[in-house]
């Protein structure tokens, strides 16, 4: 998709270092990471789209009808891993994180990781 492909370039390196932070700290922290990750930087917003998440025990969980606890265990990561991914966006961006949003989606299997920056120059 042309559109994609120029978006991707405009983000460059910084996109690619934020993907990869995002997609190492949830590797880390779940025991596996997403297969694929594309951030999204627009002004003051840093976003991750993160696809494929769920690990092989989560997609069962969600098959048997329990897709709310997992929600709940991945809210539960998401706010365990803010401190180093907050810390990680504020080394690559150089800017400081006012806010942190994180969420998952079931089906599809899409989850995303926001951040805030400051102002420039704040």
């Amino acid at each position: 998709m042309p559109g994609q492909e120029a978006e991707d370039a405009a983000v460059g390196p910084v996109g690619a270092a934020i993907a990869n932070l995002v997609v190492r700290v949830v590797s880390e922290y779940t025991g596996r990471g997403p297969t694929r990750a594309r951030s999204h930087i627009s002004g003051n917003l840093v976003c991750v789209v993160l696809e494929d998440t769920l690990t092989k025990g989560e997609r069962s969980l969600v098959r048997d009808g329990l897709g709310e606890q997992v929600l709940d265990m991945r809210k539960a990561f998401q706010m365990t891993m803010r401190g180093e991914l907050v810390t990680g966006i504020e080394e690559i961006t150089g800017r400081r994180v006012i806010a942190f949003m994180s969420d998952n989606h079931m089906d599809p299997d899409i989850a995303m990781e926001a951040f805030i920056l400051a102002p420039d120059g704040d």
